[in-house]
């Protein structure tokens, strides 16, 4: 039977705090959390890597139960939010690295349908992504230009 309280299913990996309650553990008041993000996202981390360091090492379990609104609209509220959603730099940065590995391994067809995927995946992100206008309208997924997107 399937753990009630575990939003993901597998074994591994954090989970969800099954309770929607402030931890007594937590010592933090909010505006020291909503700096620790600021500073964080100064250098440089995405809103997932902010999460694992507030977890890990402040012992935050979920910040949208403590502030009441998550970490990347904090860092939407200080201008450190990324012009380009976070997901989808991800995907790309994977797509290049993809790439680069066919181009030195030509007979791999399990990763030639795996960049298939991940390109359709891409592309369906970005018709969403410009359809509420975090994108340009005319954005399209171009390879080259994905390259270059990554290695800013």
């Amino acid at each position: 039977m399937a753990r009630m309280y575990s939003r993901k299913k597998g074994k591994h990996g954090s989970k969800k705090p099954p309770v929607k309650m402030v931890p007594r553990w937590v010592k933090l008041n909010k505006k020291d959390i909503e700096k620790i993000i600021v500073d964080l996202a100064k250098e440089k981390y995405n809103s997932a890597v902010i999460g694992t360091i507030l977890r890990d090492q402040h012992g935050i379990p979920d910040v949208k139960i403590l502030l009441g609104k998550g970490i990347t609209k904090i860092m939407a509220e200080n201008n450190l939010y990324p012009e380009m959603p976070e997901d989808i730099v991800s995907l790309l940065k994977k797509s290049v690295s993809l790439r680069e590995h066919l181009e030195r391994n030509k007979a791999d067809k399990h990763s030639k349908k795996g960049l298939e995927h991940l390109e359709s995946k891409i592309r369906r992100l970005a018709k969403y992504y410009s359809r509420i206008g975090k994108l340009p309208r005319n954005w399209k997924y171009n390879p080259n230009e994905a390259k270059l997107l990554v290695q800013k």
